[in-house]
């Protein structure tokens, strides 16, 4: 029974919790978290073709006489400023997943997290206000520079006192993302979004 040390908002650890076999507990499948992860593609890059830069409307130099190659642009991709060959344009990237491999990827990064000792549960978290100097006092307690902290339901005090702390993402228990499990150093869950994760995805 994989199990996770328990702390309070002190950063103290208070007792240890045991996890569902069934969701952290799994032999984790790095194919199918790969798959899911590349389907998170953005797919935002853009690059301008000769027929975008700006400039380039005057011949340079005579057509023929001047001993040198015969050139129409300057903007052509040879030259310096000159625009791109086959420019990469936004794309879509996504492919459809079965529902059970998405399951599947997400169990496996949650039980990786388990195994290597990164995810760390809170008996309450919460904060009185909106302090990000509380919430990195916290997460520096835990050893967490980069983290996802999870919550039972949307705490706008959480959210807004972890917006500004670099490489912290803030979920709700029932909308994890394999690729903010996978890309974070600590899984930092709520004790009572822990219960519902264990029975949403069991």
């Amino acid at each position: 029974m994989p199990k996770a040390i328990l702390v309070n908002m002190a950063g103290t650890q208070v007792g240890e919790v045991e996890l569902s076999e069934a969701v952290f507990g799994i032999e984790p499948n790095q194919t199918v978290v790969h798959e899911v992860v590349k389907n998170c593609r953005q797919g935002t890059q853009s690059a301008l073709t000769r027929a975008e830069v700006s400039g380039g409307g005057i011949k340079p130099w005579r057509q023929k006489g001047t001993g040198r190659a015969r050139q129409g642009s300057t903007r052509a991709p040879q030259w310096t400023h000159g625009g791109i060959v086959f420019a990469p344009k936004p794309r879509d990237y996504s492919y459809v997943l079965n529902k059970k491999v998405k399951r599947l990827a997400l169990k496996s990064a949650l039980s990786a997290k388990a195994a290597s000792g990164d995810i760390v549960v809170v008996d309450s978290l919460n904060l009185d206000e909106v302090k990000t100097k509380a919430m990195k006092g916290f997460l520096d307690t835990v050893g967490a520079k980069k983290a996802v902290v999870v919550t039972p339901e949307v705490n706008e005090t959480v959210i807004k006192s972890a917006r500004n702390i670099p490489g912290v993402v803030t979920t709700t228990a029932k909308i994890l993302s394999v690729y903010d499990i996978v890309n974070a150093g600590k899984f930092i869950v709520d004790k009572a979004a822990l219960a519902v994760i264990e029975e949403v995805f069991a």
